[in-house]
């Protein structure tokens, strides 16, 4: 079984500068076909993976998308800054 969150933090580890400021955590839905992912960094490192026109948000959220087929659940991943 896959576990998203560890999938989700080691796509983005890379790609922050505060590493210590990273972390995901997986939030209930009301769906039980769906799993919500939160990226937490400090706001230079959320803008960074959001990227330009959110084109590195949108190439994470594939990632994972095409992980979650694994748990046969949807996921959503939203970035917030601290």
């Amino acid at each position: 079984m896959v576990d998203l969150e560890k999938t989700l933090y080691e796509l983005c580890y890379p790609l922050v500068d505060d590493k210590k400021s990273l972390s995901v955590k997986t939030m209930s839905s009301t769906n039980e076909n769906e799993v919500l992912l939160y990226v937490y960094a400090n706001s230079d490192d959320v803008a960074r993976l959001i990227g330009r026109k959110g084109a590195m948000a949108s190439s994470i959220r594939q990632m994972m998308s095409i992980a979650a087929r694994g748990v046969k659940r949807r996921i959503s991943v939203k970035f917030e800054a601290y």
